[in-house]
């Protein structure tokens, strides 16, 4: 879908979005807006919106782009797309604001309702994480070092079968009693380890968590980058819909932009 030079001109667009991002964090001084669904919008969102959907433009391979800040795109279009970009320009609003740099930008290119490349950068942390199904394979994470894209460091996620305790990764900002109450039925010790944005699903790809089991709401650009990256890596992303039906979570299948309830794992 991508060659090497196409994959590092998305890495690269990612690296600018952070910077126009990482613009208004330091201006320390922004206001924030409630969408629609009560989410929160900063200016932030709307700069890394038009740096990413610019750059894309630019490439030289084109496809569709659905982004959170432009969503409004009827299903009557979206269902006849094959590949497309799905962007959420800043994953963490809510971690933005409480300046804990827990944010990323996401960029993902799924094919027939399947994550096969995927972006996520962390400028507040300056981890760049990106994954390619297929072709040119693997994930890797790495730091910026103020260039364009970062320098590969393999990651790969972690067999939990044998271990004691597991290392369960949970969202700061939507803990929940469901959750509680799935945890109590893995049947193992677990330690759990809040963080915001999809870095949730990078703790697992990179083999630093064993389990994320999301049992709240998101939207498919939440998670579609990171999806790419954690399957590059070696773990599963599936739904959560009782013993033996888990399937893959896919994308652009339905009307709502909603995800089911879904887990990343290590392992099955």
């Amino acid at each position: 879908m991508l060659n090497q030079q196409q994959r590092d001109q998305v890495i690269a667009i990612a690296k600018q979005a952070g910077d126009a991002i990482m613009k208004v964090y330091r201006e320390g001084d922004f206001q924030v807006e409630s969408k629609g669904d009560n989410s929160p919008l900063t200016r932030a969102d709307l700069a890394a919106h038009k740096v990413i959907t610019a750059g894309l433009q630019q490439l030289s391979v084109q496809y569709p782009v659905l982004s959170e800040e432009s969503d409004n795109i009827p299903w009557s279009e979206r269902q006849t797309w094959q590949t497309y970009w799905l962007v959420d320009p800043l994953d963490g609003t809510k971690e933005f604001i409480k300046r804990n740099g827990e944010f990323t930008v996401n960029i993902a290119l799924i094919h027939q309702g399947e994550p096969v490349f995927g972006v996520v950068y962390a400028p507040v942390l300056d981890e760049m994480y990106w994954g390619m199904v297929g072709g040119i394979t693997g994930a890797t994470k790495g730091a910026t070092n103020s260039v364009a894209y970062c320098n590969d460091q393999q990651i790969h996620a972690k067999s939990s079968a044998n271990r004691e305790t597991l290392t369960v990764v949970g969202s700061r900002s939507h803990q929940s009693a469901e959750l509680t109450g799935y945890l109590e039925q893995l049947g193992k010790p677990y330690e759990l380890v809040a963080m915001g944005s999809s870095l949730k699903i990078c703790l697992v790809a990179c083999g630093e968590a064993d389990l994320y089991p999301r049992l709240g709401p998101t939207c498919e650009w939440d998670t579609a980058a990171a999806h790419a990256v954690a399957l590059a890596a070696g773990a599963q992303v599936t739904e959560i819909a009782g013993a033996g039906n888990n399937r893959p979570l896919r994308y652009n299948q339905k009307e709502s932009l909603l995800n089911p309830h879904f887990l990343v794992a290590a392992s099955s």
